[in-house]
């Protein structure tokens, strides 16, 4: 099997002095490698295909199958530039158990905030429209609390 920190030593020596981050490295027991690159102007093919170019230099003549790309837009978000780049965007979160739409409006270096739009019962109000009324809810949690965050396709 190839050493996985090796591997990742030559991707971070590569992206040095790029605005690209590493997201995803995997290998294997079979030696198939994925490596999935970001940033927060999108990444480019070229890029891509350059820095497969210099793995497998680096890798040499080992037996080994390569996936150089970006992290797929369903994916959820692994660092903090990843929430910086879809701020303003919509975005699924999982936390306890229950899956919450909104938009992404903050990001700092240890929360991040969503904006949900919710159903709540005004008490002592008199309603002209029986029911709920909807409103803008701010909720704000640690990279670490919900099980995931991810952008939200909407079909």
């Amino acid at each position: 099997m190839l050493d996985k920190q090796q591997l990742q030593n030559w991707i971070e020596e590569y992206l040095k002095g790029t605005d690209y981050e590493l997201i995803t490295l995997s290998v294997s027991a079979a030696n198939d490698i994925l490596v999935e690159v970001d940033r927060l102007a999108g990444v480019d093919v070229d890029f891509c295909a350059e820095l497969n170019r210099f793995l497998v230099e680096k890798l040499g003549d080992a037996d080994y199958s390569l996936e150089v790309g970006s992290v797929s837009l369903t994916d959820p978000f692994k660092t903090k530039m990843q929430f910086e780049k879809n701020l303003g965007h919509d975005v699924e979160v999982l936390v306890e158990g229950k899956k919450l739409r909104g938009q992404l409006v903050s990001v700092d270096d240890e929360t991040f905030s969503v904006d949900i739009e919710e159903k709540i019962k005004v008490k002592g109000e008199r309603l002209k429209v029986k029911g709920p009324k909807t409103q803008i809810v701010t909720h704000t949690w640690h990279y670490n609390e919900p099980k995931y965050v991810k952008y939200d396709l909407k079909f």
